[in-house]
Order: C-alpha cells, then sequence, then structure tokens
C-alpha cells in the first residue's frame, strides 16, 4: 500500500478529531481529541502559521501531524501533535510525517524543529514519557532531549478531596482586608491582559484571552480598591487544564492564589472534570499544599536543527 503524504484541508477537521479519539493512547488525552485539534489547529491558525499534515493509506487517513511556527526566540518550528492509527505504527508513518513538517517549516523560516509546546496554543509541554514508541522515535530521527517538564493531577471525583475544601473563610478573612475575589468577565480582559503582561510576560496574556468568557474555561479574580491583585484561568488550552495563575508580588503570602486555585477546581468539577491538570507547574510544593496536587505527568521536550539535513 502507498503512503500519500500531503497538507491538509480545514474541512478533514472532523478526520483528524475522530483519528486522534483512536489513535492518542492515553485516556486523559483521547478524551479530549476535539478540543486538542481545535486549539492547535483552527484556534492557533488565527495567530500564527499552523502545518497541518495526514497520511493516506488508501484513501483512508492514517495519520496527521499538526505544526506551527513561533517568532518567540526564534524563529522555532513546533510539532504540536502527532498521531498514527495503531494498525499503521512501526511503517514509516510518523517518519513521512515528519520529513514534510519539517520542510514546511523550513519554508516558513523555522532553523530548527522543537518537539514540544508552543504556547499559548499547546497542548502538551512537549512528549509524555508514557508515550514510549515516539520517545523511541525521536531520538531515532535525530532529535536531542533538551527539556523536562510536568504536570500535577488535582483529584476532583471527591468531595472530601483537598482541590474542593471551601474558600468561604479565606474569602470572608480577605473581604476584612479590603480584596474581592470573584468570577472574571470579559470587560476584565483588558485590565488583566494588561496585568499579566507587566507582572509576568510571556504567553498569559494571550491564554487569559483563551479562557475568559469561552465554553469550559474560566477565570477567578481577586483586587482590592480596583487594582488587580491576581488571577487564576482554567480550560485554555484543554478543558481539563488548569492554568495560567499568577499573584502580585505584593500580595503573596496572603493566601489569595490558593482561593483563586481552588475556585477554579470547583469550576472544573461543576464542568464534569473529575481529573484536573495542572500544567507546566512551576511551584510544586503551592500547588500540593493547596490542592492535594500529585506529580503523575511528565514530558521531555526535544529538539533538532534543520541546517543538518
Amino acid at each position: 500500500m502507498n503512503l500519500t503524504i500531503t497538507e491538509l484541508a480545514p474541512d478533514r477537521l472532523p478526520a483528524v478529531v475522530e483519528l486522534c479519539g483512536r489513535a492518542l493512547d492515553l485516556p486523559d488525552d483521547s478524551a479530549e481529541a476535539a478540543p486538542i485539534v481545535d486549539t492547535l489547529w483552527p484556534r492557533a491558525a488565527a495567530n500564527r502559521p499552523v502545518v497541518p499534515v495526514g497520511a493516506y493509506r488508501d484513501d483512508q487517513l492514517v495519520g496527521v501531524l499538526l505544526g506551527s511556527v513561533t517568532a518567540l526566540g526564534g524563529p522555532h518550528g513546533h510539532v504540536d501533535l502527532i498521531a498514527v492509527d495503531p494498525a499503521h505504527r512501526r511503517r514509516g508513518v510518523a517518519r513521512a510525517l515528519l520529513a514534510r513538517a519539517e520542510q514546511r517549516l523550513a519554508g516558513l523560516g523555522a532553523t530548527e524543529v522543537l518537539l514540544a509546546g508552543n504556547p499559548p496554543f499547546y497542548a502538551w509541554p512537549g512528549i509524555d514519557v508514557r508515550y514510549t514508541p515516539a520517545i523511541c522515535a525521536a531520538e531515532a530521527l535525530g532529535y536531542a532531549r533538551d527539556s523536562t517538564a510536568w504536570n500535577m493531577t488535582a483529584d476532583l471525583s471527591d468531595d472530601g478531596s483537598p482541590a474542593l475544601r471551601t474558600t468561604a473563610p479565606a474569602e470572608e478573612r480577605l473581604a476584612g482586608q479590603g480584596v474581592t475575589v470573584r468570577r472574571a468577565e470579559l470587560a476584565d480582559l483588558p485590565a488583566l491582559t494588561t496585568f499579566a503582561s507587566g507582572a509576568f510576560g510571556g504567553t498569559w496574556a494571550a491564554e487569559l484571552a483563551g479562557s475568559v468568557g469561552r465554553d469550559r474555561a474560566g477565570c477567578h479574580l481577586a483586587e482590592r480598591d480596583g487594582d488587580l491583585l491576581g488571577f487564576a484561568a482554567w480550560g485554555s488550552s484543554r478543558p481539563s487544564w488548569f492554568g495560567p495563575m499568577g499573584t502580585a508580588p505584593a500580595a503573596e503570602g496572603s493566601g489569595i492564589g490558593g482561593v483563586l486555585l481552588r475556585r477554579c477546581l470547583a469550576d472544573q468539577r461543576a464542568a464534569g472534570i473529575t481529573l484536573a491538570q495542572i500544567g507546566w507547574v512551576g511551584p510544586v510544593r503551592f500547588y500540593s499544599g493547596s490542592a492535594g496536587a500529585r506529580i503523575e505527568r511528565v514530558f521531555f521536550g526535544y529538539r533538532r536543527t534543520l541546517r543538518d539535513r
């Protein structure tokens, strides 16, 4: 059977979602195939170049790769998703997809390709170590591991979970200090993005824009006399994922962060999510203490210089 590699048109979106639902081996990922593909393709394409590549055998879509380009510190090309039908693995599909993607990304100005998340539109920080065949393939194709990241899991399945303990006493204490904690509305977005950009930089402003006012997503904020003190968001990239979250340096240690975190986790529980992923975690001790979260998903990031070809 001949393998045909071609760039995918937007009308192939449903077929890509269906394939990913079967080809993403971890249940947490396959269950969110639709929002993952939506984030990495149509949503991302409105903001940056996206390279959607498909592999066909006998007119059947058997593999897909979604890539993108970022100008931050680059330009770099990213492989954001690669999925191959289980019945067609170990037959050169992933290698062929990656070769075409590298060619297209180079044509868009990329000098190297990263197998790592490309915020603000990403589904994973890198390759989950449990996708062992993907790690083996990356290394066989000359990609070098250069980063490690991890997610923490917050259990939302039980009312007694530390992640779901009430925030009422802490909110009452904060109110006595003149601090208001509330759900963010669309009208708050300009102030939120300005605050995030000024205090934290990076892509958090764009991730907030992907959380406020979207279905199965949301954000909570803390303020005093109209001045923002912190925010926490969820659902920007995937409904089950929490983040980003930031607290003004002057408000650190006040308990605001824990309140904002658990308010978001309560929203996720109300949306039917039983396990929340705190993505690309930095302060492990904070999330462990505030929500009983535990490190569960570990990711390797890889990169390859395209000049080698």
